[in-house]
């Protein structure tokens, strides 16, 4: 019975494929209460099996929900917790799948990505050689239902080998592993080996199971066994390509063979190249065949050894006749050469690749995924929010910008846009487009023009100019609205009586406007607002920014007029909108107790210290990490020199003894002889008096820089750098805290009250920058820091495209911010036991601005389009019925330069960074989004375009964007529909 049954598997299969149509899984709603997740096997590790509880957690937080995931039969169950693997028809291959909003295939990854679909596409001489180098017996048809996980005379041997090995160490132990059980090992074996008996048997078992899936004849099974595993063999690792799987990939990334060239020579002995092109083909196979048993030797560094081996098997592959001797004999000659790195792999499609880049950045992030890498060997697929058709035909056009005769089509010569003779090709443009979808903003287009990992959507601080008056007018209204809030209810005679700060001109606006119309709505209030009148003279000089200002204006004839804001916003008024802000900031300082005129007039008010302390440890790191750059890294000697060149004996020995506050009078004489010379070195009684003067303990740091003639905290950090020249920046600063305060010492003196009133003043105003920069960031601003002065208003302090997309979709969702989704719904592991689906569910929106304000804003933005600086795109947007679909937006040009000024105020040089056009935008009640056009050095100093290049630019793209406007939804309810939570 033993012998019959180890021949013919008679009684296995029975028992084996009754227990296997017992292991069952199905998929139902919600998460699983029936489900194991694997170990720790490298191909449940690549499918991302193993990671999946860590998934669902991390995209649970992110608002994901599992909304259907699949349940594992009780004795699938039971299997799994005595140890086997999962038992299903496992995926040879798999990868990423992205997928556009109308179900179409956005982006796919395939690994291994080169495979036989079926056995029959199998070379027979491949697979000769591979049984007859691992598994001889397991295409056997004489016995049909036989077990192909145990071939029993080897596995005895193995077993009787292993114990002899145990008594003697000399002799050899090969393993007794069929091609069945070597695939479980390689899969789902931790790190892919075998650590025990335990382990050989589990593996076993489980090869045991799977192979009766399909029933009691295993013949089929047999042979998806050689395919898979001539598909799937681990073939070590290679720079340029990573993990390599797979007699396919392994001819690509070790011996840069193309796939179907090596098969035909393969299957027909007569294939094109002829005899020495089949031998080189077959013996480069056969190698990768070989090299499975030891791939991180053989490929990486035992190429000799590989050699060896490889022709020690074609002998006796040629004596067995496995293969013709002519073979042999046009084989053995060659040598085979690995490749230190895979042939670089054809890129697909530009615009293909670009439309996926953006999303599979943030899913890898979402994911906890640190590489792209670990990400396209995911088994999942994954639904995104972009509309490919649009997505497509807006990469297409931003790229064929690069030629002139196509700019020139598109309208973009002329006044403010390309001048003749400029070149397209040097320009970076980007376009982003968002849909206000159902409790979600949906990203619908994400695109530029460059062919690198550089998004300047959401990846750079850029220069955008006058978008920063979008921000300034949304911060001027709130604060409005504020007033109207806290005084709108109080009686007439309340609102007479209210204090208000000499310098608050917005306070003092609201309480009059209020006064004279009683009971007036906030909508009432916003519009009159919008109506008060400030000037375009750039006469002015304004006190900001711990400095006089001066600002100019865009068009010389705004210079005499008067603006409402909603007119300085159409026409993008420089002066109007720095006025604007200064009484942002007049309002906001007068709102803090701090601030107050009492303040300035109270000598003995205790907050006083405090601002001016704050002032002192503030500009003296300033001043510190300047002579920090000025001086690291230079020798004792060079910054001697540089700090102290051509100074008189007196101010030489001030300097010296706070260089080196431990000299006596010898060591000063040393010195002074190095400076000056041995023969202007002071007498005797000279030295005496330099010392008995300018010693240690003598004066103060701030009087001794003084006496020195230099800045006391360059005398400080040189002298800090002289015996410590391996500190850094840090530590200089969190050391020299006493030293900053001594050197302002001379600020805290009562005499000195203007100075102090001067840089109080200073720090508040810096407060309420700071203020509107909670403001700003409140609604998405994405920097730490903002410029405290009031050329931020004309966008002194850069902003990002993305950010600004994120305040117009506040503004078009009426004050309210939605989250953004851009992958709605994951599916893992798909048709396995894994299968688990998680779909968006994002948190409700959050009101960030009354519905007025937003509302006003909008308005006031459709202005621009109207009849302001993005007047070209007017009527760009008309329905199929001639409906036109209002748009409006904000323009913004950015001239980065970076200039020297001489003491006078006079531009020594002038070097152009960058210049940016950008154009932040809504069309209609649903889309908004960001275009911007950008160029940096060195040939940004070529241009002269504006802000009208972007708005032009969007007017090209208004055909690729109307057919969305005439939909009701651009990708259908069903896929673009997000329930919100909360």
């Amino acid at each position: 019975m033993v012998r019959d049954e180890s021949r013919t598997s008679e009684r296995q299969a029975r028992h084996l494929s009754e227990l296997d149509q017992q292991l069952t899984f199905r998929v139902e709603p919600g998460p699983s209460d029936a489900i194991r997740y694997p170990g720790a096997g490298p191909y449940d590790q690549r499918l991302g099996y193993t990671q999946l509880p860590r998934f669902i957690d991390g995209l649970e937080r992110q608002g994901y929900e599992v909304t259907a995931q699949a349940r594992m039969s009780p004795k699938f169950l039971e299997l799994r917790d005595r140890g086997l693997a999962a038992i299903y028809r496992e995926k040879d291959e798999s990868g990423l799948d992205l997928a556009e909003c109308h179900g179409r295939t956005l982006y796919a990854q395939r690994f291994p990505q080169r495979v036989y679909g079926a056995f029959d596409e199998l070379p027979p001489l491949l697979v000769d050689s591979l049984l007859f180098i691992e598994n001889r017996e397991l295409l056997d048809p004489e016995h049909p239902k036989r077990n192909p996980a145990i071939e029993w005379d080897r596995f005895s041997k193995a077993v009787l080998d292993q114990a002899r090995h145990l008594v003697d160490d000399s002799h050899r132990a090969p393993g007794g592993s069929t091609l069945a059980t070597q695939i479980e090992k390689y899969r789902h074996s931790p790190e892919g080996r075998t650590d025990s008996g335990r382990e050989k048997l589990r593996q076993m078992a489980s090869a045991s199971v799977r192979a009766y899936l399909d029933g009691e004849d295993t013949r089929a099974a047999r042979r998806r066994i050689v395919l898979s595993y001539l598909n799937t063999v681990p073939l070590s690792a290679q720079p340029g390509f990573g993990e390599v799987n797979g007699v396919g990939d392994g001819l690509w990334a070790w011996y840069a063979r193309d796939f179907a060239e090596v098969n035909g020579l393969l299957r027909e002995p007569g294939g094109s190249g002829g005899a020495p092109a089949r031998a080189l083909a077959y013996k480069q196979a056969l190698s990768l065949l070989i090299a499975q048993r030891r791939p991180s030797h053989y490929l990486v560094q035992g190429e000799a050894d590989l050699n060896a081996l490889t022709n020690s098997y074609l002998r006796v592959m040629a004596e067995a006749g496995v293969i013709p001797a002519g073979l042999r004999d046009a084989a053995l000659p060659i040598r085979l050469s690995l490749r230190a790195q895979a042939p670089e792999e054809v890129q697909g499609s530009f615009i293909d690749r670009k439309a996926a880049t953006a999303v599979r950045g943030k899913l890898a992030v979402a994911l906890g995924l640190p590489r792209a890498y670990d990400l396209d060997r995911l088994d999942l697929r994954a639904s995104t929010t972009l509309n490919g058709d649009v997505q497509r035909a807006a990469t297409e056009l931003l790229r064929s910008l690069a030629d002139p005769q196509v700019a020139k089509a598109e309208g973009l010569y002329g006044f403010r846009l390309f001048n003749e003779g400029d070149d397209t090709s040097k320009i970076v443009f980007s376009f982003t487009l968002f849909e206000r979808g159902n409790g979600a903003n949906l990203l619908r287009v994400q695109t530029d023009n460059i062919d690198q990992p550089f998004d300047l959507n959401e990846g750079a601080r850029l220069d955008l100019g006058s978008t920063a008056k979008f921000r300034t007018l949304v911060t001027y209204l709130e604060l409005v609205a504020e007033l109207h809030a806290r005084w709108s209810p109080l009686s007439p005679e309340a609102l007479a009586a209210l204090s208000v700060h000499p310098r608050d001109a917005l306070a003092r606006w609201a309480r009059d406007y209020l006064l004279q119309a009683p009971g007036a709505s906030l909508k009432a209030m916003l519009e009159a607002a919008m109506d008060r009148s400030y000037s375009g003279d750039p006469g002015e000089t304004f006190f900001t920014g711990s400095g006089a200002h001066h600002f100019e204006n865009f068009e010389p004839e705004e210079d005499h007029q008067m603006f409402t804001v909603r007119e300085a916003l159409k026409h993008s008024v420089n002066l109007a909108f720095v006025r604007i802000l200064r009484d942002v900031v007049h309002h906001v300082m007068s709102q803090s107790a701090k601030a107050g005129e009492a303040l300035l007039d109270d000598r003995d008010d205790p907050a006083r210290q405090a601002y001016l302390a704050r002032f002192a440890d503030q500009e003296g790191r300033v001043f510190l990490t300047r002579f920090y750059r000025k001086y690291k890294g230079r020798s004792a000697e060079e910054a001697e020199e540089l700090l102290l060149h051509r100074r008189t004996p007196a101010r030489l020995a001030a300097a010296f003894f706070g260089l080196e506050p431990q000299a006596d009078a010898q060591d000063l004489a040393e010195f002074l002889a190095r400076r000056l010379g041995s023969d202007k070195l002071p007498g005797d009684k000279a030295l005496q008096d330099l010392v008995a003067k300018y010693g240690p303990e003598r004066w103060s740091l701030g009087d001794r820089g003084y006496l020195a003639g230099v800045h006391p905290l360059e005398l400080w950090v040189v002298g800090e750098l002289r015996h410590r020249p391996e500190a850094s920046l840090s530590e200089l600063v969190a050391q020299s805290r006493e030293q900053r305060q001594d050197v302002y010492a001379w600020l805290l003196k009562t005499r000195h009250k203007e100075a102090q009133d001067r840089r109080i003043r200073n720090l508040i105003e810096q407060d309420a920058f700071g203020e509107i920069l909670r403001r700003w960031q409140r609604l998405g601003y994405p920097f730490e820091m903002l410029t405290p002065s009031y050329a931020t208003a004309l966008g002194a302090s850069g902003d990002r495209p993305a950010a600004l997309a994120e305040l117009m979709g506040i503004i078009v969702n009426h004050g309210v911010r939605q989250p953004v989704v851009r992958v709605p719904s994951l599916l893992f592991g798909a048709g396995t036991p894994y299968e688990t689906r998680l779909e968006a569910q994002p948190a409700k929106g959050e009101r960030l601005l009354p519905a007025e304000v937003a509302d006003t804003v909008r308005d006031a933005l459709a202005g621009v389009v109207e009849g302001g600086t993005a007047g070209r795109l007017k009527r760009s947007f008309v329905l199929k019925d001639g409906t036109p679909v209002q748009a409006g937006g904000k323009t913004g040009t950015g001239d980065h330069r970076f200039m020297v000024t001489g003491k006078g105020g006079q531009v020594i040089s002038s070097r152009v960074v960058s210049r940016t056009g950008a154009f932040v935008f809504y069309i209609g009640d649903r889309y908004f989004g960001t275009i911007v056009a950008y160029v940096r050095e060195p040939y940004a100093a070529r241009y002269k375009f504006t802000s009208a290049l972007p708005a032009q630019l969007l007017k090209a793209l208004a055909p690729t964007l109307l057919p969305l406007l005439d939909e009701a939804r651009s990708c259908g309810v069903a896929t673009t529909t997000v329930r919100a939570r909360g």
